[in-house]
């Protein structure tokens, strides 16, 4: 078996010294956040979609919640100090972030986006987020992710 590959994301963990662990399923496209948490045996409610967006500043965020929740704008747009946020077009993903759809990830990314990660993650001593790569995702502590990105934690779903 070859060397492991690791992502931008991986190797930011391990630069800073944060603990993960990494699980892989078989996937060769995007598929959804519950798909991929059922996949792996995964509680849903524990499995975290990374979805990126830009305000009237021209500044881009990350937002950080549930797979099963959808992001409510307005209250993501208050979280960053924004009049009004907009969620990125799926074709401009990879030129903005360095990543796919299905495998963005608020870590080491082309640049580092302001991030806020939904309020129950903060309850949470371990959750998943995408490896940041289709078919990869990455266990760790929500307060650690949150300490090495600068992200808060906030109300951020509908």
């Amino acid at each position: 078996m070859g060397k492991e590959i690791k992502t931008n994301a991986m190797r930011f963990l391990e630069k800073n010294k944060i603990e993960y662990t990494m699980q892989t399923y078989q996937c060769d496209e995007f598929i959804d956040g519950i798909t991929c948490a059922n996949a792996l045996g995964q509680p849903v409610d524990e499995t975290f979609k990374t979805l990126v967006a830009h305000g009237k500043s021209g500044n881009y965020y990350c937002f950080l919640l549930p797979v099963a929740m959808e992001l409510d704008l307005k209250k993501a747009a208050r979280s960053v100090g924004e009049k009004s946020v907009e969620l990125i077009h799926v074709k401009d993903i990879n030129k903005i972030t360095g990543y796919v759809r299905g495998g963005c990830t608020p870590i080491g990314m082309k640049k580092q986006f302001t991030t806020v990660i939904h309020n129950t993650a903060a309850d949470l001593p371990l959750f998943y987020i995408s490896g940041g790569r289709i078919g990869t995702q990455i266990r760790l502590s929500p307060k650690d992710l949150a300490g090495s990105i600068n992200a808060e934690f906030e109300d951020i779903v509908l």
